[in-house]
């Protein structure tokens, strides 16, 4: 097993969806195999506006021909492992170049950071989790001092610490649901999508929470797109079917709820949910409609 990089463009040509699969050309296919067990992580090239640089980390279950494309191949993702990086890194950032296995005995970028797949050595994986995965405490759910105590000391923000191993951070659920929340709070500036309410408490924490559209214990992903920032009452509405979107974010108010009238006086005049600051972080159609099927209320 090997670790690597897989190159993913927002405007890619490919059939990629990257917390589900990742399409590659015949020449690619030892590279990918290699890695076919082990975590990759994702890289936006800088040729691309406004990069992400290196954004995301996840595993490869498999590795099977594309059924609909000659002498094309599928890296399949292992189903949640996916995840978002709240702090994108870049490719040569303030503590210089990140991914060394590019550059040659002088120092000197050489050549091997023009391919879309390349092997990734466990120190430059390190370095990038650490960077990529760094917390910040504004971000971290409201919880009690002995329970921030005990997850200090068993989960304290990453270190630079080469020989320790990230990949059981990467696995655990307490890990995750800290970043995907500090991921999607972000995208929504602190602010409900469906009541525009942005709520700071005296700490400085945003009280908005981040609310997965397809739950993880159903398949969904640790992915901003699987995600919304809802005030705590529009959340358990949210889970429970009382509220859904509309591929075009218009908010549906289920005829099942005790008093349709109040849910509609909480959401925002438009009738529409707020959009991220980033169309790319947008909701995804695909989960909303998973959530209007398997979830909503009518």
């Amino acid at each position: 097993m090997t670790k690597g990089i897989f190159v993913h463009r927002t405007d890619s040509i490919y059939d990629d969806s990257p917390a589900e699969r990742y399409q590659f050309p015949r020449q690619y296919l030892s590279r990918v195999s290699a890695c076919i067990g082990d975590w990759i992580i994702y890289y936006e090239p800088s040729k691309i506006h406004d990069t992400r640089g290196y954004f995301a980390v996840a595993k490869v279950a498999d590795v099977v021909p594309d059924p609909t494309a000659k002498d094309m191949y599928l890296a399949l993702i292992e189903q949640g492992t996916y995840l978002d990086f709240p702090n994108p890194v870049p490719f040569n950032g303030p503590l210089g170049w990140v991914e060394r296995g590019v550059l040659n005995d002088q120092g000197k970028i050489s050549g091997r950071d023009q391919s879309a797949v390349r092997p990734l050595s466990i120190e430059d994986f390190n370095r990038i989790i650490d960077l990529g995965l760094a917390e910040d405490d504004i971000f971290l759910p409201r919880i009690d001092k002995t329970s921030h105590s005990m997850l200090s000391e068993e989960h304290a923000p990453f270190q630079f610490e080469i020989d320790r191993d990230r990949v059981a951070d990467l696995g655990s659920r307490l890990v995750r649901d800290r970043l995907f929340r500090r991921r999607v709070v972000e995208a929504y500036n602190a602010r409900c999508a469906v009541t525009g309410l942005k709520l700071i408490n005296g700490g400085g924490r945003a009280e908005v929470e981040a609310a997965h559209i397809r739950p993880v214990d159903r398949g969904g992903p640790d992915i901003v797109t699987n995600g919304i920032a809802l005030s705590g009452t529009v959340h358990w509405m949210f889970d429970r079917g009382l509220i859904g979107l509309k591929d075009d974010l218009e908010i549906l108010v289920s005829r099942q709820a005790n008093d349709p009238a109040s849910i509609c006086s909480l959401i925002n005049k438009n009738g529409f949910a707020s959009p991220p600051q980033r169309a790319l972080e947008r909701p995804h159609p695909a989960f909303l409609a998973w959530h209007r099927e398997h979830c909503f209320k009518y």
